[in-house]
Order: C-alpha cells, then sequence, then structure tokens
C-alpha cells in the first residue's frame, strides 16, 4: 500500500514513449522521462537514434549537460570549427557533451539504425543552426 502525499515511481512503457520533444533533422528524440510527460524536473533521459545513413543538423543543447551512451550501432559526433573534429563511438561507449557545444550526431553506418539512450539536465534543450553540406564531414555518407 502506498501512503498518500508520498511521491511514486512512474514508469513510462517502452511502447509509450513520450514524441512531443524537440528534433534536428534526422536525429529522432523519444523521451522516457521528462518533465513533459513525468513529475521529473531537472532531467530528460530518452532515446535518440538515427536511421542509417542519417545524421542530425548542426546544434547544441543550450545550457543542458549530455551523456549519451551507444546502445547499438556505429556512432560519429563532429563538433569544433567547421565540425572538422569528432569522435566515434559503438555500442557500450558513453560520452558527454558539454553546455552549448555546436555538434552533428551522425549514423556512420548506410544499414543498420543508431540508437542512443541519452540523459540531459535540466531538459531536453535543442537549439537547432544552419545545416552544412555532407560533404564538409568527414567520412560520412547517406545510405
Amino acid at each position: 500500500m502506498i501512503p498518500t502525499n508520498t511521491a511514486v515511481p512512474v514508469v513510462t512503457r517502452g511502447d509509450d514513449l513520450h514524441d512531443a520533444t524537440p528534433n534536428s533533422g534526422g536525429a529522432l528524440r523519444l523521451s522516457g522521462v521528462s518533465p513533459q510527460h513525468t513529475p521529473a524536473t531537472r532531467i530528460w533521459f530518452g532515446q535518440v537514434s538515427n536511421e542509417p545513413g542519417y545524421r542530425s543538423l548542426p546544434h547544441h543543447h543550450g545550457e543542458a549537460e549530455t551523456g549519451g551512451y551507444v546502445l547499438r550501432g556505429s556512432a560519429r559526433i563532429y563538433f569544433g570549427d567547421d565540425f572538422s573534429t569528432w569522435v566515434d563511438m559503438g555500442p557500450g561507449d558513453f560520452v558527454f557533451v558539454p553546455p552549448f557545444m555546436p555538434h552533428v550526431e551522425a549514423n556512420m553506418s548506410t544499414t543498420e539504425e543508431l540508437v542512443w539512450l541519452t540523459a540531459r539536465t535540466p531538459d531536453n534543450i535543442v537549439v537547432n543552426l544552419p545545416d552544412v553540406a555532407d560533404a564538409a564531414l568527414a567520412g560520412f555518407r547517406r545510405a
């Protein structure tokens, strides 16, 4: 029995993720825990996916700190001047993206989906920036 006036866990089922969340181009974000559909006030936690050969628009997450975990697929994050620097990640890898850092998240496979688990605090802030040509992103190719 749950006492009244007590906070309780809130479950979001895997087939009921919240889809009214900001996206950026080919990066689809689905929320499992967020202020938009749970009592959470200082965290966004969800799943981000890129279809084979797709990437996000250049963007940053404002004041939010972001932690990512590659669940499956081949990921690359482009950043720095003209997005000419990058880090590659695969299943089991974690990444920290600092606040206000412009970046592009890319699925480097043209055949397999890329799926991330992402936590962001205080919320899922997404500030899309002007796009760049695919050719400007070393090694990236569309499916």
